[in-house]
């Protein structure tokens, strides 16, 4: 399985950005899905998470509103739409996917998460 995120980007607040996560070696439809950030000094932090079937959604309060997540299983990738961007949202992403649950199932902690992709960086200047 591999996973590889790419989309990221230097922008100032307010701009926008999409990020892609591209998988292979797994039938994606099998795995839900998320997004995760990690900021200079700081722990991992959960941001965006999908059920497998794409029906079912959760955001962290930070991006709640600002930040979209979506997946193409035909195209067997996900995406991290992000709007109003921040300096704060300023990070390292990650896309992470794990095989379990149900077809509405998601998570929120990195350790329910079997493979990662390599990050991308977004910087936000004010």
């Amino acid at each position: 399985v591999q996973l590889q995120a790419f989309g990221g980007g230097l922008v100032q607040a307010g701009d926008f950005l999409r990020l892609s996560c591209a998988a292979s070696g797994l039938t994606f439809t099998n795995y839900a899905m998320g997004w995760f950030r990690q900021a200079p000094g700081k722990e991992r932090e959960f941001v965006a998470a999908m059920s497998r079937s794409g029906g079912v959604t959760y955001y962290a309060d930070s991006v709640k509103g600002r930040f979209t997540i979506s997946r193409d299983n035909a195209m067997n990738t996900a995406f991290l739409q992000m709007n109003s961007l921040k300096p704060e949202d300023t990070a390292v992403y990650y896309c992470a996917v794990v095989r379990r649950g149900g077809v509405g199932s998601y998570y929120v902690d990195t350790f329910s998460y079997n493979y990662w992709g390599q990050g991308t960086q977004v910087t936000v200047s004010s």
